[in-house]
């Protein structure tokens, strides 16, 4: 199994760090093998992070076509002011001027071209699911993000869901930064069965958090 964790300018180091170390903790205590690889719309580099001075290295270009699991962070940076004037332009450290100038690289054509291919699935965390509904990426399918940014899912298109993990089959997003580590644990379940993510749990004496939404398969009677 590869996973590749996108990277760009300004991006979240939690968003990152948490579902990473869940995943390569699966060598630790089971026979599954998971390759995980930082990478880019542009391929190996220094890439900051909207907490300065921390940098991760990128080694390789995000590849869709080679990818099993893509997941996608969100910007860490400041928040809408809503006592600012609604023509205010935003700050470049503002989230929004961050998730914008990541949306004017390749990102967007090699994400769609990740939830386009068959046995692909694409995974967010916080404002990891914004960027993708930025980009057209989540019309009509149920997504949840930070509860600041539900508003801007439901404007893109996308159906927002509260939910501290949302299953939509080859998209899977968590909410807020912590999440993280709730979404790395469930796709070890998802992938691998219970035991795995309990054993990853106890390794890093962290219990999941929420419940987890899917999309019904079958009418639910009442």
């Amino acid at each position: 199994m590869l996973a590749q964790f996108v990277l760009f300018d300004g991006f979240d180091p939690l968003d990152v760090i948490a579902p990473y170390e869940v995943l390569r903790a699966t060598d630790a205590v089971a026979d599954h093998i998971i390759d995980v690889e930082l990478v880019t719309a542009e391929g190996p580099r220094e890439v900051p992070s909207g907490l300065a001075p921390l940098t991760l290295r990128a080694t390789a270009r995000l590849d869709p076509h080679r990818a099993d699991l893509v997941v996608v962070p969100g910007a860490a940076g400041r928040l809408p002011d809503d006592t600012e004037p609604a023509d205010t332009e935003p700050a470049d450290d503002a989230i929004p001027m961050i998730l914008s100038r990541a949306l004017a690289t390749d990102l967007p054509a090699l994400l769609a071209q990740a939830l386009g291919r068959d046995g692909t699935t694409v995974a967010t965390v916080c404002g990891g699911s914004a960027l993708l509904a930025m980009a057209g990426l989540l019309e009509g399918r149920p997504a949840t993000t930070h509860h600041l940014g539900m508003d801007l899912l439901g404007a893109t298109g996308a159906v927002p869901v509260d939910a501290r993990v949302v299953d939509d089959g080859d998209l899977v997003t968590a909410a807020g930064v912590t999440s993280g580590l709730d979404l790395g644990l469930y796709l070890l379940e998802r992938r691998f069965g219970a035991q795995t993510a309990l054993a990853v749990e106890r390794l890093l004496a962290y219990e999941r958090r929420g419940t987890t939404w899917r999309r019904p398969t079958t009418p639910t009677a009442v």
